[in-house]
């Protein structure tokens, strides 16, 4: 791609962890294949993860030509607590008021378009915006340029979740079984797939007015970045293709380049790409994995903003523990108490923590842990998951299959995803209020650490082949460059062309 530093590209990620960090991956990607700026606006307090997250990469070329803009953003206004800026950390009610403030940035981030435009002598070539922005549509249109939908998801979960909201099929059948537009007949969805204020939508409730204003207006799009590759999901791109009638650009999975290629020195990986500091050390992590077998160590994480019951934790403790099954788990406070809250152990069977770290059968870590370091070592054999895309992703790259535990957003559908159509997952349970057997997380367990026949080895080869394409999809290094990198070069020539033909003299 020739380079030119005059074009800009602006970016409006959604105020939500899962979110920057794709987005960022994605600045870095452009401006290397471009040489472009890319300016990326957002909440003060997310502009200020961002920094941080560019910093530990103060190194790289592409992020000198990344800039970071502040949009004026008061949570309290919307009867937040205060300094909220992100989802982690909030109920589910209070991410639907988050959601619903988003309309707020709208005036902000015009100023901003201007602001550039004027600096610049001409629009930025394109805004590229999450799926929740669809007014932004008509932003890029009142200062001449085109707005571009980035969904940080794949493909399936991305077209589930678009056409659950604008359809709200399951209130059309008594059923708890359903089809679901966009998806042929084979792909049934249920009800408990739903979670519970989708469940109760009709299209008249504030969640349904937001949701299903915003996706339909994104769908007016100059077209679709999809964080995925045609390798690992090209049914289900066909199906979004067909249903959201735009061009989708498959320009992912956005993993850090020396994590892909499996490269020894990834001990700063980790807050590169996450921005977080893990409470533990990656040596510490490192030198316990080092300990254990090949392919031994479960590893549990339920994302930056879920936690499971009271209940459900006791039960899936006692299992680990009969399971024998060398684990790192990262824990938080249970459903009901403050997720920032301070860790007890009573919410653990009685000296669990004290007996699994003397045996060295378990590692327990406190809210945030090295995570592409635990996958990409060679103990981890498998990832119980609430199967986020991202973590998804950094799974499945490295090979490690997932034991699925679906909790909110698109999760169940990505879940469905790696069972039916990839065959690399079963699903222990989903969501919060279900009850979980302590002899069925300990069978699961078992099946799933199993690698020398049956279902276990089954779900190893299939994730091995997904990582070996995730991969590949991804190289963009000597002579071969990957789908994915091709496809984003493909996106930056269709707007650079169609700016040539929209020029105006």
């Amino acid at each position: 791609m020739g380079s030119s530093t005059k074009e800009h590209i602006v970016m409006l990620p959604v105020l939500a962890h899962g979110h920057l960090i794709p987005f960022l991956a994605l600045a870095k990607q452009i401006h290397r294949r471009t040489g472009f700026t890319v300016t990326i606006a957002n909440a003060p307090l997310n502009i200020q993860y961002l920094r941080s997250a560019i910093s530990a990469d103060s190194n790289s070329l592409e992020t000198s030509h990344i800039f970071l803009a502040e949009l004026p953003f008061c949570s309290s206004d919307h009867g937040l607590p205060p300094n909220t800026e992100s989802t982690e950390n909030l109920s589910l009610d209070q991410i639907g008021i988050l959601t619903a403030s988003f309309e707020t940035l709208r005036s902000p981030f015009h100023n901003l378009l201007v602001d550039i435009k004027e600096k610049d002598g001409k629009a930025p070539v394109c805004i590229i915006t999450d799926v929740f922005f669809g007014w932004a549509v008509d932003v890029a249109k009142s200062v001449g340029t085109i707005n571009v939908t980035f969904t940080t998801g794949g493909a399936y979960g991305t077209l589930a979740y678009m056409s659950v909201w604008l359809n709200l099929p399951h209130r059309k059948t008594d059923s708890d079984e359903f089809n679901l537009p966009g998806f042929p007949d084979r792909c049934r969805f249920h009800i408990t797939q739903l979670h519970r204020f989708l469940r109760m939508a009709d299209g008249n409730d504030s969640w349904s007015r937001c949701f299903r204003s915003q996706i339909s207006q994104s769908l007016k799009s100059y077209g679709m970045l999809c964080n995925t590759c045609e390798e690992i999901e090209p049914e289900a791109l066909e199906w979004l293709r067909n249903y959201t009638k735009l061009p989708v650009w498959t320009i992912g999975p956005l993993l850090p380049q020396a994590y892909l290629r499996k490269s020894t020195s990834t001990c700063s990986i980790y807050k590169q790409h996450s921005g977080k500091i893990p409470e533990i050390s990656v040596e510490k992590c490192v030198e316990w994995l080092d300990l254990q077998d090949p392919g031994s160590v479960l590893y549990i994480s339920f994302g930056s903003q879920n936690t499971i019951s009271p209940s459900q934790m006791m039960a899936l403790a006692i299992g680990l523990e009969e399971s024998k099954t060398p684990f790192i788990w990262v824990v938080r406070p249970p459903i009901g108490f403050d997720l920032r809250g301070e860790f007890r152990s009573e919410w653990l069977p009685e000296g669990f923590e004290e007996r699994v770290t003397e045996s060295k059968q378990g590692l327990l870590v406190r809210n945030w842990a090295p995570q592409l370091e635990i996958l990409s070592h060679k103990s981890t054999g498998a990832f119980l998951s609430h199967c986020g895309w991202n973590s998804t992703m950094e799974s499945l790259s490295q090979g490690v299959p997932v034991i699925g535990w679906p909790m909110a957003g698109e999760q169940t559908y990505n879940s469905k995803l790696l069972i039916e159509e990839m065959g690399v997952s079963v699903e222990l349970t989903r969501g919060v209020q279900s009850d979980i057997a302590i002899n069925e997380v300990k069978q699961v367990i078992e099946m799933v650490m199993n690698k020398t026949a049956g279902k276990g080895l089954e779900m190893k080869q299939k994730a091995e082949k997904i990582g070996e394409q995730i991969r590949a999809a991804m190289a963009d290094e000597g002579e071969e460059i990957g789908s994915s990198v091709k496809r984003l070069d493909d996106f930056v020539k269709s707007v650079m062309l169609r700016r040539q033909e929209h020029s105006v003299r």
